[in-house]
């Protein structure tokens, strides 16, 4: 029986990869719940979960711990599957400051936030894809387990829109006003309409494209699709699916019914406020819901609607919230029970499973504080994320992806898979400890470090130093410039683009060291490291736990010069299992390597700089606007910017935001040539 999915890759698997894939495949064919891929850095976890995917073939969840980190996967699970329908559904928020109150200086903080209308759109590709095709992979932050809005009332309202179909152009426009459509006489964007005589233009929520729909005696005569920019013709369908514009849909019947119950709980919470002798809350209260109510029943919203959404979906106080979850399939088991049938995937899930369990705890205590202070009803609690248990409950069958898994992994997974060999023949790198301070010589790390440093950069290689703090990262480079070692340090203060910069610069050998506080969140690629001090490494906490210093250690694994020194007085637990580890993982990499006769050879990777480019074209942008100015006509002017709505279009469905951010920036620019 074939795949739903089709895999395409120039790629065979190699080392683990082949028993790994059989191993999680026929975990999951005989039903178990939870298995783990451990897999070391380099070792292809990605495309092992993308062949498991396509032998399973169910429809996929993959939640990734960032969005950079989720827009990276849904890169490459694209490439892997271009044939099916691969999403990226993240939070449309660029800018979030949620409501808040806090008591001790009496300060009431506004909920503020900035929609990303794009990321907007492919959230709704997303729901759609769901509900429409059984070939679909989603990559997800941990934002899907926020409340989005009932599957079913999603559904329920799509308008099927068929030539044929008998209705009159201002039903027609009446129900497109019903899916929260907005109408315009400019430039159609998604969610959006414009009726121009007998004719209605449409571009939908998650597409770019324009549908026309021609209405002629009181019938749909002719559908067309049309390019968004050139306006011709793609295609002439005879029926297509028209879903909402917003997530939270509810029905009339609903909406009044809530009001309702909105009213009662207002009722009965200002009777309590009132018994407590907390009168100030209790019209704070009344004053706030009032407000909203009437806002609600004369716009359909207001700010923070979200926190009647128990009322609007209809739900039970204490219920869990609809999400993303609910829009995967789900399928009776044996017992009549309803169970995922879909796979989850959680990547690296050393810290993408702590965060999903903390979720809940931090929203919750913002609600009480809101809700006891009388800025929201009770109900306000309900419009939550999920809590851990309630997501156990909705995924299923859940494989975790990690070099170190957590204790949670641990303990819950019937079946650990290894991925330790590379398909480079890379092994893990030698771990040395040496004392902070030297009993004999009373020679301390730094020096130490030093010396081991002026020795690695001699040979051609680079080098990195951990340390505990921001201030010992700016002083150790400080120091190490001044005994004459080219060195600079990153850490949370410097800005993105920033340490962009440096790590490249790093790559390129503009300087040798690099001192950072902790490199693991940077998503490091460093094959020209050969060597790597941990500064401090007995001092037992987050930055040296088990967990880090094997994630640092494999920072060394890119290149077969590599090697680590852990400066310590003592060898704690997690430099035990550190070390150990490591040393086990050499064992098996140099045994499979000897027995087939591999030689390990460093990864040799193209040194690109993301923010020289940004930098050159905008630089180019500038210059060529300018000249532009001068020798082009409105005609080729309007032509070169729908070439590069084209351009900035095609970006965005490949996932290559950077791309398409540049192509907007030129875009603005133009249009203010056009309008000059």
């Amino acid at each position: 029986m074939s795949s739903i999915f089709d895999l395409q890759s120039e790629f065979q698997p190699a080392g683990d990869q082949p028993n790994a894939i059989a191993e999680l495949t026929d975990g999951i064919k005989k039903g178990l719940r939870h298995q783990t891929l451990l897999g070391v850095t380099g070792s292809g976890k990605t495309f092992t979960s993308a062949s498991v995917i396509a032998n399973i073939g169910k429809p996929t969840l993959i939640i990734a711990h960032n969005k950079t980190l989720a827009a990276q996967l849904a890169q490459e699970y694209k490439e892997f599957f271009p044939h099916n329908a691969v999403h990226y559904f993240v939070s449309y928020y660029d800018y979030y400051q949620p409501e808040a109150y806090m008591p001790v200086t009496d300060t009431y903080i506004e909920k503020e936030a900035m929609i990303n209308e794009e990321i907007d759109r492919l959230r709704h590709a997303t729901t759609q894809a769901l509900l429409t095709r059984k070939d679909v992979i989603i990559v997800a932050s941990v934002s899907c387990i926020y409340g989005l809005g009932s599957p079913e009332e999603y559904k329920k309202v799509n308008m099927k829109i068929s030539v044929g179909d008998s209705i009159s152009r201002a039903d027609f426009i009446r129900q497109l006003i019903d899916i929260h459509y907005e109408r315009t006489n400019a430039d159609l964007e998604p969610a959006m309409f414009r009726a121009l005589g007998n004719t209605v233009e449409i571009m939908p929520v998650a597409e770019k494209l324009n549908y026309r729909i021609e209405i002629n005696g009181g019938k749909i005569e002719q559908i067309l699709v049309l390019d968004a920019v050139t306006s011709e013709v793609l295609s002439t369908p005879e029926t297509f699916f028209l879903f909402p514009a917003k997530h939270f849909i509810s029905s009339d019947e609903q909406s009044k019914k809530a009001f309702k119950t909105i009213k009662a709980e207002l009722d009965v919470r200002l009777k309590e406020l009132a018994k407590e002798g907390k009168n100030l809350e209790a019209e704070r209260l009344k004053r706030r819901t009032t407000y909203d109510l009437a806002m609600i029943r004369e716009t359909g919203y207001c700010s923070g609607i979200e926190n009647y959404s128990r009322h609007f979906s209809g739900k039970k106080p204490g219920e869990a919230p609809d999400t993303l979850l609910s829009y995967f399939p789900y399928k009776k088991d044996a017992k009549g029970n309803m169970v995922a049938d879909f796979l989850t995937i959680i990547d690296e899930s050393h810290v993408t499973v702590p965060q999903i369990g903390g979720m809940y705890a931090g929203d919750a205590s913002r609600k009480n504080s809101l809700v006891e202070f009388g800025f929201r009803l009770p109900s306000a609690r309900d419009n939550r994320p999920l809590t851990f248990p309630e997501f156990e409950q909705r995924v299923g069958q859940v494989l975790y992806t990690s070099a170190t898994p957590g204790d949670y992994e641990r303990e819950h997974s019937q079946k650990v898979v290894e991925q330790v060999i590379r398909p480079t023949g890379l092994i893990d790198p030698v771990v040395d400890v040496r004392p902070v301070i030297s009993a004999g010589t009373y020679r301390g790390q730094i020096a130490d470090f030093i010396s081991e440093t002026e020795k690695a950069v001699k040979k051609g290689g680079r080098v990195i130093a951990t340390t505990l703090t921001k201030k010992m990262a700016e002083d150790l480079s400080t120091y190490l410039k001044e005994k004459g070692i080219k060195a600079e340090y990153v850490h949370s203060d410097i800005k993105t683009i920033q340490r962009i910069e440096i790590l490249t610069e790093f790559r390129r050998g503009t300087f040798d060291c690099l001192v950072g506080v902790n490199l693991l969140r940077e998503g490091l690629d460093l094959p020209e490291v050969t060597f790597i001090g941990i500064l401090d490494a007995d001092k037992e906490g987050f930055l040296r736990s088990e967990t880090s210093l094997i994630q640092i250690i494999g920072r060394a694994a890119r290149n077969v010069e590599g090697r680590v020194i852990l400066y310590a007085d003592r060898i704690t637990k997690s430099m035990k299992y550190a070390m150990d580890e490591t040393a086990r993982r050499r064992t098996i990499q140099s045994e499979y390597n000897t027995k087939h006769g591999i030689t390990p050879k460093t990864i040799i990777k193209a040194i690109k700089d993301i923010t020289e480019q940004m930098q050159s074209k905008h630089q180019k942008t500038v210059a060529g606007m300018l000249e532009m100015d001068k020798k082009m006509s409105g005609t080729n002017l309007a032509k070169l910017l729908r070439q590069k709505e084209r351009q900035m279009n095609a970006s965005v469905k490949i996932l290559d935001f950077e791309t398409a951010a540049l192509l907007r920036d030129e875009i603005k620019e133009l249009e203010k040539l056009k309008t000059s």
